[in-house]
């Protein structure tokens, strides 16, 4: 399976400009870039400068961090043998019960 992180990061800038209510034009005007480059970015086909991600982080009020975190994009199912997974790692029973309770208060 191919990774494109370019399509990846531009869906979840897609998905936290519309979080934030801005239109494509909005938001491309805050970034200082034309409609169609930010188009372009949220569908992988450009990529943004350095200066372009400092207005993304800036404007949407994320960390690089949060812009990063792709994962979500992976099918439910992989994210859940994911968690599963990790959780079975833990060895520390007061660290299981905290999981425990916020997985709980989902209920």
């Amino acid at each position: 399976m191919r990774l494109n992180i370019k399509k990846q990061l531009g869906t979840r800038i897609k998905k936290l400009r519309q979080e934030r209510g801005y239109s494509q034009e909005q938001f491309a005007e805050i970034l200082g870039i034309a409609p169609r480059t930010l188009c372009g970015i949220e569908i992988g086909k450009n990529f943004f400068t350095a200066d372009t991600l400092e207005k993304i982080l800036e404007s949407l009020n994320v960390t690089p961090q949060d812009l990063f975190m792709i994962n979500y994009l992976q099918p439910q199912e992989k994210l859940v043998d994911e968690i599963i997974e990790t959780v079975k790692k833990i060895k520390d029973r007061e660290k299981i019960e905290i999981i425990y309770k916020i997985i709980k208060s989902f209920d």
